[in-house]
Order: C-alpha cells, then sequence, then structure tokens
C-alpha cells in the first residue's frame, strides 16, 4: 500500500481547503461509523462530503491516506485529561469518557479501531495518537506523586494509564459485554490501589 501524501505543510489549512478537509473528514466518520472499513470508499465519501471525487483522490490518495488524516485530526483536538484532585477520580473520569465513546452507536472509536487492522498506514498512525494521549496523561500520575497519594516518585506511568484502561476495552471491543456503568470507577481504583502499593513503581536506573 502506498503512503498518503505528505500533509505536513497544511495541517490545518485556512480558507477553502479547511473546509473541504472537514466536510470529507466528518463524511469519513459517518461512513466508518455506518459501514465499517469494508464500506469506506473514496467515492463514498466524496458523495457524501459534496466534494469532486477527484479532489479527494488528488489530496488523499487512497482509503488508507483518509484513515491516516482522520486519526491525525483527532490528535489536533484540544483534549485535555481530567483534573477532579484525585488519582482514584482522574481514572474513574478518564474511563467514563473512554465507555462513552465505545457504547455509543455506532462507535466510531470502535470503527476506527477494526480500520487498523486492515491498513497498516492506519495502524501506525492510531498507534502514534495512542502514544501521545498516554504521554498527556501521565500528568494524573505527576498530580497523584505530588499530593502525596503515590510514595513512588518513579512509577511507570504508562502501565498504571494500562492497568486502569484495559478492563473498559476488554469488556467492551473484546468480550462484547453490555456496559457496567460500575466498571469505569471499579478499574480506576483497582489500578490506583495497586499503584499506591507500589506495583508500578521502577528502580531510579530504569526510570533514566
Amino acid at each position: 500500500m502506498t503512503d498518503p501524501p505528505d500533509t505536513t505543510s497544511d495541517r490545518r489549512p485556512g480558507g477553502r481547503t479547511a473546509r473541504i478537509r472537514a466536510r470529507v473528514l466528518d463524511a469519513v466518520h459517518a461512513e466508518l461509523a455506518e459501514g465499517g472499513h469494508e464500506g469506506l470508499t473514496m467515492e463514498g465519501v466524496a458523495t457524501r462530503a459534496g466534494v469532486h471525487r477527484a479532489t479527494v483522490y488528488r489530496r488523499w490518495r487512497d482509503v488508507g491516506g483518509l484513515l491516516v488524516d482522520v486519526i491525525d485530526a483527532a490528535g489536533e483536538i484540544d483534549w485535555q485529561p481530567p483534573d477532579t484532585g484525585s488519582l482514584r477520580g482522574d481514572l474513574t473520569a478518564l474511563n467514563q469518557e473512554i465507555q462513552e465513546s465505545l457504547v455509543v452507536q455506532p462507535s466510531f472509536a470502535v470503527a476506527l479501531m477494526a480500520a487498523s487492522f486492515h491498513s497498516e498506514q492506519a495502524a501506525r498512525a492510531q498507534t502514534r495518537l495512542w502514544a501521545d494521549r498516554y504521554v498527556q496523561c501521565e500528568i494524573l500520575v505527576e498530580r497523584a506523586i505530588g499530593r502525596g497519594e503515590l510514595l513512588a516518585r518513579h512509577t511507570d506511568a504508562r502501565s498504571l494509564l494500562i492497568a486502569a484502561t484495559a478492563p473498559l476495552y476488554h469488556q467492551l471491543v473484546l468480550l462484547r459485554a453490555d456496559p457496567d456503568p460500575r466498571l469505569p470507577e471499579r478499574a480506576a481504583a483497582a489500578a490506583a490501589l495497586a499503584a499506591a502499593a507500589g506495583a508500578f513503581s521502577v528502580r531510579r536506573e530504569e526510570s533514566a
């Protein structure tokens, strides 16, 4: 599969280009959520967006290019991690956001994860986005250390965050079970207790 065009220079284009990009990416959202990756086509996106398909092909080249730009656009959103005043509260709020994104019908988050298994370009872009989100959420652990909730100053933030959020994905994506309104808080509490007990602490030389 060929690589998508380099859009770094116009990541936030202005004027008509911005309007076309917004319409096309909105159309990708809708097409992907309704029909999944199998139903996503350049022609379908162009029709839904009201944009000539030559324009879509020229800028995004193929479905992989569309998926990459949709994922990149998600990374451009000014999202901030929750700040409730406690690690348990922050993790619970984060889990509630995740659960909402996974259970809404149709779920764009689930559709995009599925699509990443069919496109190497999308998979790489999604990996970058997830890595960036984990880095953003490290502030939750830093605050907890500052408040004295975590005694180990060298805490593996990513491992803690994965432990807190993984039950949501396991329950709702892998098992496809009905959402449990108690799960976000329970998973957060378990991870916070484990962290307080030092389960995610690392030796100084490991954290260097």
